[in-house]
């Protein structure tokens, strides 16, 4: 007997850029601080061919206020991470995760009135 031929199906999940389980665990720990602090309220993942993007909404049906992506092309030029403002401005660019998310921590600090 012969084995099975398999079926041509969907891309395989090894053609997609993805974030893996601890950076995934920082920018959801970053999520849950702005979520307590009533700055964002929802979050989109998109895992496409050459970028892993994380969205975050203020609302659910807005266009996203900060993407966080990851393009491992780019590791050796400017850094795989960045965050990228509403109107597509690159906020932060760099090799560390933790030091490119630092811009958006900024935002919790406020003044006391």
């Amino acid at each position: 007997m012969n084995a099975p031929t398999p079926f041509p199906g969907p891309a395989s999940q090894h053609d997609r850029v993805a974030f893996d389980r601890q950076e995934l665990g920082t920018i959801l720990g970053l999520y849950g601080r702005m979520v307590a602090a009533g700055e964002w309220r929802d979050y989109g993942m998109s895992f496409l061919k050459d970028v892993a993007v994380f969205s975050v909404f203020r609302r659910t049906a807005e266009h996203p206020i900060y993407r966080i992506e990851k393009r491992p092309k780019l590791r050796g030029k400017q850094g795989m991470y960045s965050v990228i403002g509403m109107d597509g401005q690159i906020l932060k660019r760099g090799g560390d995760l933790r030091a490119v998310l630092r811009i958006l921590d900024r935002k919790l600090i406020r003044a006391v009135e």
